[in-house]
């Protein structure tokens, strides 16, 4: 493969691409990336958490499994996958702004597997933005309101669900050396990824696209 673009999307920023049909595209980096995509040619068109896990008929998506519109169709195709630590998340929405202070304030859940709690309670240490924040400002030069971003796939973000009471934790599992996923895309799409703050302890990440040799 042949690279034609390779980015860094800073902490707690997002990024917009266009990746064509065929080309691959790879997102790599160490902490979660919230990661959303549109049809080009529609931006109507756009991922849907719901169709992806019905049409494969799993929660936990990797390598041969396809991220799918909500028009049932597929848009891209994961080929490459080396986050071997744990899985990637079809459950969560994103981070945003409103999200942590609702946490701070006790209106809004979020319980860790360790036992742990890093929410930032004082109101001056509340991020004042999110992954929500950042893809809207990422798509703003695509006429795409914030209100029509769809819920991501979470890139490098582990969950733990229990399978009786159906309780969602999150987990403090990342890569240990900088992992990626390569996205075949199966259309034209417009893309956008955010490097999320995660309560201050996200990092940069790096996006690339190649084309076939």
């Amino acid at each position: 493969m042949a690279l034609i673009l390779s980015e860094i999307v800073g902490r707690n920023s997002g990024k917009a691409f266009v990746v064509a049909r065929g080309q691959t595209l790879r997102v790599a980096g160490k902490s979660i990336v919230d990661f959303v995509a549109f049809n080009l040619h529609n931006l109507k068109e756009r991922f849907d958490q719901a169709r992806t896990k019905t049409n494969q008929a799993k929660v936990f998506i990797s390598v041969g499994d396809q991220l799918v519109s909500k028009l049932n169709n597929p848009m891209l195709t994961i080929v490459a996958d080396t986050f071997h630590e744990g899985r990637h998340d079809l459950q969560k929405g994103m981070c945003s702004r409103k999200r942590f202070e609702l946490v701070a304030q006790g209106k809004a859940k979020r319980e860790f597997a360790e036992g742990v709690d890093i929410n930032p309670k004082a109101p001056e240490d509340i991020p004042d933005h999110g992954c929500w924040e950042n893809l809207s400002e990422a798509l703003k030069s695509w006429d795409i309101e914030p209100e029509d971003i769809p819920s991501p796939f979470n890139i490098f973000q582990t969950m733990r669900i229990d399978p009786d009471s159906g309780r969602m934790f999150d987990t403090m599992i990342r890569p240990k050396e900088e992992a990626y996923v390569d996205f075949r895309a199966e259309m034209d799409c417009l893309v956008a990824a955010s490097a999320c703050p995660e309560s201050g302890r996200g990092q940069a990440i790096r996006v690339e696209i190649f084309d076939e040799t």
